[in-house]
């Protein structure tokens, strides 16, 4: 951190890490490793183990089975306070009878740092969130995201080597949400030391956050990539689904190489070594769908229009499926009921198999 010495470098491990609460599995079997330096999003909807995992590295929960690393110690037995690690959770546990500044060194006090290191120390956390000349004001004072930055440096202000942060924007409109997105990237650049294990259940503070993400569903843990690998070339159907949006489409590889079938339409995609006959489902973004003639082309019937902003999406009835595609600038906007034809280029498609679903890290 500026002004002061640099957080200890180091990362997080699950070994094989499983959490059960009255016999009701919530975790199941967890194995991944974050990085030193690395910001890893948690990814999945309510109930899928992610904010579960969180806690367990924070020492609010003990493992059934499996350990728990921060750097090189296992820290599975250590009580919270012992982890040196710091934590932002979404509801922001900002003390409301104690100043900004106090509220900052709260931490600090807890962990007996010396007297004469604290005021500097809680000046300069507050410096790099952009809250030094608020340090005399009390919680009510500040509105929402003012108030997440204070727990923000009051996390930081113990130089953590991991940061822990639980769905940290999710009490914040819109706006305020992706401001304090593009400030938790600018202090991940200004402390690449320091190891995030992010939890949300929103996509596009995945996809701009993370270095990774390890997508979560039903206890387990689905897969785990790039938010360029997880957006661009999904493994699985719910990675698919939940990393950006999809369409997903119902398809049998033919004989011919590189050609599938759909609703009994040949349509030419990469295959690779799936072999002939195999069901599994064919994946393309909406906004690789375009209108009018073109490889792989599909007519059908106009079923929903929606306008937003700077797209329209199209909802298209192809033989009982309904496609969708995001196109731009349409200078006419089509009708329900006209008829249109979509189409995408082999390259931008993806083939899952059935069954597909090996978690990568």
């Amino acid at each position: 951190m500026t002004g002061g010495a640099a957080a200890v470098r180091s990362g997080i491990r699950f070994d094989r890490v499983s959490v059960a609460y009255g016999g009701n599995v919530v975790l199941d079997g967890l194995d991944l490793t974050v990085e030193p330096g690395e910001v890893m999003a948690l990814l999945g909807p309510s109930g899928s183990g992610k904010t579960t995992a969180l806690r367990a590295v924070a020492g609010f929960v003990r493992p059934a089975s499996g350990r728990v690393y921060i750097g090189d110690r296992d820290v599975t037995a250590l009580p919270p306070h012992k982890r040196g690690i710091g934590m932002v959770v979404q509801s922001y546990a900002l003390f409301p009878h104690l100043r900004v500044q106090d509220n900052v060194a709260f931490g600090l006090k807890a962990q007996k740092a010396d007297r004469a290191e604290i005021p500097g120390r809680v000046a300069e956390a507050l410096e790099l969130v952009g809250m030094a000349a608020y340090a005399r004001r009390y919680p009510r004072e500040l509105s929402g995201g003012q108030q997440q930055r204070v727990a923000i440096a009051r996390a930081l202000a113990i130089r953590p080597g991991v940061l822990l942060l639980d769905e940290p924007l999710s009490a914040l409109d819109a706006q305020l949400r992706s401001g304090m997105l593009a400030e938790l990237a600018r202090l991940h650049r200004e402390l690449p030391d320091v190891s995030l294990l992010y939890v949300t259940h929103d996509q596009v503070e995945a996809l701009t956050l993370a270095d990774r993400i390890a997508v979560m569903d039903r206890a387990r843990l689905q897969d785990c990539g790039t938010p360029q690998e997880l957006y661009r070339r999904p493994r699985t159907e719910f990675t698919a689904s939940f990393v950006g949006n999809a369409n997903l489409l119902p398809v049998t590889v033919a004989e011919a190489p590189g050609t599938v079938d759909f609703a009994g339409h040949a349509l030419a995609v990469p295959t690779g070594e799936v072999a002939a006959g195999v069901t599994a489902t064919l994946c393309v973004r909406p906004h690789l769908v375009g209108l009018g003639d073109g490889p792989n082309a599909l007519t059908g019937t106009i079923a929903e229009v929606q306008w937003r902003g700077s797209t329209h999406r199209l909802y298209v009835e192809v033989d009982g499926h309904r496609i969708k595609a995001d196109l731009r600038e349409l200078r006419e906007t089509p009708a329900l009921g006209d008829r249109a034809t979509l189409h995408f280029a082999a390259q931008d498609a993806v083939l899952l198999p059935a069954g597909a679903g090996a978690s990568r890290g």
